[in-house]
């Protein structure tokens, strides 16, 4: 730690910095869907930093903001846990509470070295460098949870226009820079924070709205919200309601649609099953019309991977790369199997799709796909929007219930669709079924937990964002110039304080 004066204390104080890194982390989930007061965003932030300068801060203290952002922002894994995984409501509140506990080592472990190694002088500068740090490296360790990410609070506020350009990563970071000059300028007077402030949040004005160009002929696209039942769809009974009820739906899609797409796992059976189904809704199809569908496949070996398909190319998939920990598979899957019935979900044993697939070429569309969690990772969509015109995600948030987790993950598709300037549609099975513009703007929208079809006109995309062109680099050039001149004066004080305490000894 730095041998700078630390900010003055008063009886109370570390209790004071705990409760507002706490009501720090709780402001950051509310400045995100479904309460979008991006506002909030930058005081979160500040309060945290602020809480961070005061006296006896350190890891403990980053970590209570962690329970209060987690606590709040990640409340559906406990619907996910209790309602939906098959586990008594004394359980599902430990391992909640353990989630928690366990994300929230993430802000303490980057923000105690923050403290640690980086000076008191340029700490504005320094902050916002590892608090992004601390976000790059929880949505890679561990397979990733880049949930709450600070710069997904863009859509709609003043920063939405740097989002093509840097990328959510890139929001975070101003908003955290903008959250410690806040704390600077109102607590402590610190009167030339309002020129940066200004700069950081009026420059986007100057950047273009359009990065990407529409180019063919506008496609009609459906998309089908069946709203069936989680708890009984892999039972015989869900399997024949599935597919009445897509069926059914199918049907009823005018014939100018040229591609219809229903959800993750529509069908809840495998592949080889469901085949002459299938085969039967394909002769039913205009002849220009696709239909694409979530899926589960069985290979040669017998192994399963949660896949999307179109119906008319038997040897056209898209496999999900990304699965997640205990939904999709079992961590320690030879120790923890079979301990509790969350363990033992239905399909809790797939098998990982190539990093490296080619879009599913559909109704003259170049469709790059991404199942469920994997439209949480940026990096993730950025390689499928590459070699792709239109952006996919189909996804069952079913398991979310009527938690805000549901619409959490709209907004952060529509993060996907205005970075890669891409059109992006989004097929659940309960909500929320969308079509979301090149600009992140929702273009139609179905309504929760109803049987719901949404159409509506797109056109392929032809170009590049910045984002798409250079991806982080930009972001880690940002980090390395925040944090250097921070970091190398830290180190130096701290080598200076132990050359001195011999000396006064």
């Amino acid at each position: 730690m730095s041998d700078s004066p630390r900010a003055r204390s008063f009886p109370g104080a570390s209790l004071l910095a705990n409760v507002l890194a706490i009501i720090a982390g709780i402001l950051v989930t509310l400045s995100f869907a479904p309460f979008e007061q991006w506002w909030l965003g930058p005081i979160g932030a500040g309060l945290l930093y602020g809480a961070l300068r005061m006296e006896g801060g350190g890891f403990l203290r980053a970590w209570w903001f962690g329970v209060g952002l987690f606590g709040s922002g990640a409340s559906w894994v406990y619907v996910s846990i209790h309602d939906y995984g098959y586990t008594g409501m004394p359980l599902a509140v430990l391992l909640t509470m353990l989630f928690v506990a366990c994300m929230a080592l993430f802000p303490m472990l980057w923000m105690g070295l923050w403290q640690r190694f980086c000076s008191r002088k340029l700490d504005v500068l320094s902050f916002a460098a590892v608090f992004v740090l601390s976000e790059l490296f929880r949505t890679w360790a561990f397979t990733g949870f880049p949930w709450l990410l600070l710069g997904n609070s863009a859509v709609g506020s003043p920063l939405a226009s740097w989002v093509p350009v840097l990328g959510v990563y890139g929001i975070s970071l101003i908003i955290a820079l903008s959250g410690a000059l806040l704390w600077n300028l109102a607590l402590r007077r610190r009167w030339w924070a309002i020129a940066p402030l200004i700069v950081l949040w009026s420059a986007g004005l100057l950047l273009p709205t359009d990065w990407t160009q529409s180019g063919g002929q506008p496609a009609r696209v459906a998309l089908l919200q069946g709203n069936l039942p989680q708890l009984i769809k892999w039972s015989a009974e869900g399997q024949r309601r599935a597919a009445n009820t897509y069926a059914a739906m199918t049907r009823a899609v005018q014939d100018d649609a040229d591609l219809i797409v229903w959800p993750e796992t529509a069908l809840p059976m495998l592949r080889d099953q469901a085949e002459p189904f299938l085969e039967r809704i394909q002769a039913t199809l205009p002849p220009k019309t696709g239909l694409i569908t979530g899926i589960v496949e069985r290979d040669a070996d017998n192994r399963f991977y949660n896949s999307v398909i179109p119906i008319d190319d038997p040897s056209a998939q898209y496999r999900k790369e990304h699965l997640v920990p205990f939904g999709e598979y079992v961590p320690l899957e030879s120790w923890l199997r079979g301990i509790i019935g969350f363990l033992d979900l239905p399909m809790s044993s797939m098998q990982s799709g190539d990093s490296q697939q080619p879009p599913l070429m559909v109704s003259g569309l170049r469709i790059g796909v991404a199942i469920c969690y994997e439209i949480v990772y940026p990096e993730l969509v950025r390689q499928r929007a590459l070699s792709s015109t239109v952006l996919l995600t189909v996804s069952n948030d079913t398991w979310f219930g009527h938690s805000i987790g549901p619409l959490q993950h709209l907004q952060m598709a529509q993060l996907r669709a205005l970075e890669n300037g891409r059109y992006l549609l989004r097929a659940t099975s309960n909500g929320v079924t969308a079509i979301i513009s090149p600009q992140g703007e929702i273009i139609a929208r179905a309504p929760q937990f109803e049987e719901a079809t949404v159409t509506g006109d797109i056109r392929l995309q032809l170009g590049m964002t910045p984002w798409m062109h250079y991806g982080l680099l930009p972001v880690w050039i940002l980090i390395a110039l925040l944090l250097a001149p921070g970091l190398v004066l830290g180190i130096n004080e701290c080598l200076k304080s132990r050359r001195q305490r011999p000396q006064d000894a």
